[in-house]
C-alpha cells in the first residue's frame, strides 16, 4: 500500500506503529487512533531499537516516534529508516517546539511533527495527512514558526516572494502542500526537471542557497499564509 496512492478519503486501512517509552502515552494514542475504523495499530515499541526492528518486520504505513526514547532516540530511528530505504512515513512526537529540533526532523525527511501535549487530539489527523503524502505539524508548532523574529530577516518575506513569477509562486504553494517535484510536474503538465530548475531559481530569489536540502520546504511551510 503506497503512501502516494492514498488520498484524504482513504478507504484502505492504514497500519500504524507507536513507539514511546511511556505506557500511558502509548495507550492514549492507541485509543485515539482506533476510534478511526481505517487506522490499525499493528505494534507498539518501548524503545528505539525495538521500534526499528518492528518497522523492518511489519512495514507500517506510518510510525509515530517519540524523539526521546531509550537505546535509540527517534531521530536515530528515522535516520535508519531512511538509510535502509524503508517506505514508512514518520511522525515525530515531542515535548519540544524548538526550531532547531524541528529543522533536524525536516532534514531527515519527516512529514509529521506533533507535540505530546496535543497528540491525543491531533494524532488521527496527522496520520491521515502523512499516509496521504502530505506534511502535518501541530497547530502550536505552526503558530511558533509563523511568528517572525525581529531582525531575523534582512528582507521582509513579502518582499522576497514578490520577486517570484506566477509559476514559481504556484510551485512554492505545492511544495508547502508536500508535493514532490514529479507530482508538481504532473499537476502543472511540465517535466519534473523543469520543476527542479524552478526550485533552484526560487531558492536563489529567496536567498536560500546554501541553507540545506530542505530549506525551501521549511520556507514554504513557515510562510504558507503569504503564498
Amino acid at each position: 500500500m503506497g503512501l502516494v496512492e492514498m488520498d484524504t478519503n482513504m478507504n484502505q486501512d492504514v497500519h500504524v506503529l507507536i513507539a514511546d517509552d511511556h505506557p500511558l502515552m502509548r495507550k492514549g494514542l492507541r485509543l485515539s487512533i482506533e476510534e478511526d475504523e481505517h487506522l490499525k495499530v499493528v505494534g507498539e515499541a518501548s524503545d528505539g531499537e525495538m521500534a526499528l526492528a518492528m518497522v523492518e518486520k511489519l512495514h507500517p504505513d506510518v510510525a509515530l516516534l517519540d524523539i526521546e526514547m531509550p537505546k535509540l532516540d527517534g531521530l536515530r530511528v528515522a535516520q535508519e529508516i531512511v538509510k535502509r530505504n524503508l517506505k514508512t512515513g514518520i511522525i515525530f512526537l515531542t515535548l519540544h517546539s524548538s526550531e532547531d529540533l524541528f529543522r533536524r526532523a525536516m532534514e531527515l525527511g519527516c512529514k509529521g511533527y506533533i507535540l505530546k501535549d496535543s497528540a491525543v487530539q491531533e494524532v488521527v489527523a496527522g496520520i491521515r495527512a502523512v499516509a496521504a503524502g502530505r506534511p502535518y505539524l501541530s497547530s502550536a508548532i505552526t503558530a511558533d514558526l509563523l511568528q517572525r523574529k525581529p531582525g531575523s530577516e534582512t528582507k521582509p518575506t513579502q518582499a522576497l516572494t514578490a520577486n517570484l513569477t506566477p509559476t514559481e509562486r504556484r510551485i512554492l504553494q505545492l511544495i508547502a502542500n508536500g508535493k514532490t517535484s514529479k507530482e508538481i510536474g504532473a499537476e502543472l503538465s511540465i517535466h519534473y526537471r523543469t520543476v527542479e530548475n524552478h526550485r533552484t531559481n526560487i531558492c536563489r530569489k529567496l536567498a536560500l542557497e546554501g541553507e540545506g536540502a530542505n530549506a525551501l520546504l521549511r520556507f514554504a511551510l513557515q510562510n504558507k499564509n503569504l503564498l
